[in-house]
């Protein structure tokens, strides 16, 4: 069974930055597509950022210019670096493979203080 675990969320002001990191095991990480999520209670879970195997990123259109999401082969590890942070970016943030069925990790909390 896949395990993604999270890390490096925590409680921030405005305008500052955070790094997410998804330490992945049991999975063959280079070849799948990685991304990460954000979900706040009553909503559903939205997409953030994307990255596959060879690189390439997509991003939602409300992170573009302040997220970059990046991988790490050598260590199965998947990055989100968030800069210029906002009180609407306040979410439990989640990491994705997209595995078969779609493999989730347990969530990092991130608060944006006004």
């Amino acid at each position: 069974q896949v395990q993604l675990v999270e890390s490096g969320g925590g409680l921030v002001q405005a305008g500052g930055s955070l790094r997410l990191s998804c330490a992945a095991s049991r999975i063959v990480f280079s070849v799948y597509t990685m991304g990460w999520y954000r979900q706040v209670p009553g909503k559903q879970r939205e997409l953030v950022a994307t990255i596959t195997s060879f690189g390439s990123t997509n991003y939602a259109d409300s992170v573009k210019g302040r997220f970059t999401i990046s991988r790490d082969n050598g260590k199965n590890t998947v990055y989100l670096q968030m800069n210029s942070l906002k009180p609407e970016d306040t979410a439990v943030y989640y990491c994705n493979a997209n595995t078969v069925p779609t493999s989730w990790g347990q969530g990092t909390e991130v608060t944006v203080s006004s």
